[in-house]
């Protein structure tokens, strides 16, 4: 998945580099706050992506004596760090933006619209492009509803692509409200209000994104389908009397810690116990590759605990 999540961090990388010089120069030439805005969150949105790529780099490192588990959890940690510069620079600076010029209007605001229209409509098609690239990537493994594959995804890359895409499309959109109501009306605080209204988008998608990536960073379980594989490899095994207290944990997104309790017949013999383990982790690896690591302790179960999976 690292694979796609880069092609979908290097189309958004390269839209926004130009996105955000269109907008800076749109801004120059007309003095338009919501598109201020829009250039600073395109500007941050490249930053982002680099913060990305970074975390992706990282969490390939070889595991050491410091990180026995890998560093697979470094993507989590820069996506959470890119929720925390959308909250602070994206929507802090946008916000303030939006005050300043609806408190002191500047006069020129309306005066070449040519230039924010044109920077908008290159702008929405640039992101659109981007936005198809990450989610064509991110359906390829996740084929289900657009915002339960979000919730259940564990790639936080992708998923931080596409959420700031979608916002990026919803704040350009927000953008030409402004503008044209400003050119219309004559009033600039259309514009300031679309600075404002971006700013808010902004600080929600990062409030979402952080939610999101917290739990990842805190550690969540494997997904359900990944699950059910234990069920389905053990219940073919007569040797097994009970088995229970199944945990299981993301070291990144495709890494995952499972651990589980089994309780053998007594007549199993101490050679055919680590025969049948060995087989069950080869099994299990087999139908879910996730299953990086896996630990099995042979171990009396007690009643209600058999069948709990965690």
């Amino acid at each position: 998945m690292a694979g796609n999540s880069k092609v979908a961090i290097y189309g958004a990388i390269s839209a926004n580099l130009a996105i955000s010089a269109m907008k800076f120069t749109a801004s120059f030439f007309t003095g338009s706050s919501a598109m201020l805005s829009e250039g600073i969150h395109s500007l941050i949105d490249t930053a982002n992506g680099m913060l990305l790529l970074y975390g992706i780099k990282q969490s390939k490192q070889a595991p050491d004596q410091s990180h026995p588990f890998g560093y697979g959890k470094e993507v989590y940690f820069w996506s959470f760090v890119v929720a925390i510069m959308i909250f602070a620079l994206g929507g802090g600076v946008a916000i303030y933006e939006g005050i300043e010029h609806l408190l002191h209007p500047a006069v020129s605001e309306a005066s070449n619209p040519i230039w924010n229209y044109a920077v908008l409509g290159g702008a929405i098609v640039a992101e659109g492009i981007s936005f198809l690239v990450a989610m064509r990537e991110f359906r390829k493994a996740n084929p289900s509803g657009f915002f339960g594959s979000i919730k259940a995804s564990k790639d936080a890359a992708t998923f931080a692509v596409i959420i700031e895409d979608s916002a990026a499309l919803i704040g350009l959109l927000l953008a030409l409200i402004g503008v044209a109501l400003a050119q219309f009306t004559g009033d600039p605080m259309w514009d300031a209000l679309a600075s404002i209204a971006i700013g808010v988008l902004l600080a929600g998608v990062a409030w979402f994104m952080a939610r999101e990536t917290k739990g990842l960073l805190v550690g969540e379980s494997a997904v359900p389908e990944d699950l059910d594989v234990i069920d389905d490899v053990l219940k073919n095994y007569k040797q097994i009397k009970h088995f229970g207290n199944v945990r299981s944990m993301h070291l990144g997104p495709e890494q995952v810690l499972l651990t589980m309790d089994i309780n053998f017949f007594d007549h199993i013999t101490a050679g055919e116990i680590e025969s049948i383990v060995h087989e069950i982790e080869l099994r299990i690896k087999e139908k879910a590759p996730r299953f990086t690591r896996i630990y099995m302790e042979t171990i009396d179960i007690h009643p209600g605990e058999e069948e709990e999976h965690l």
